[in-house]
């Protein structure tokens, strides 16, 4: 028995930049995980995830994700995901700054 599709999004890291980022309903890369197309068909994620993998001229390291419904967009279930969120952890640039 094959196990139940779980929601997902697109996930990379942006090539130029580093930082993780999500793709959209709208075929954009965005920097805010809330922004990012919440797909709950295993069909779509997969033509989601081929559509990100051939970017490589702007991310790399695609992959799906598994995430969740959230008051304001898509939300992680992983830590590891939850990390991605908040941005480079060895000093506060990109997103920790935007934080603060």
């Amino acid at each position: 028995m094959s196990r139940r599709f779980t929601p997902k999004v697109v996930t990379a890291n942006d090539l130029i930049e580093g930082d993780a980022v999500w793709l959209s309903a709208d075929d954009r890369w965005v920097r805010q995980m809330c922004e990012a197309e919440l797909i709950e068909d295993a069909e779509r994620a997969e033509a989601r995830l081929k559509l990100a993998e051939g970017q490589g001229d702007i991310v790399v390291g695609a992959y799906l994700a598994d995430a969740q419904a959230g008051e304001n967009g898509p939300e992680p279930t992983h830590f590891r995901e939850t990390f991605r969120t908040r941005g480079p952890s060895n000093y506060a640039h990109g997103k920790q700054v935007e934080a603060a």
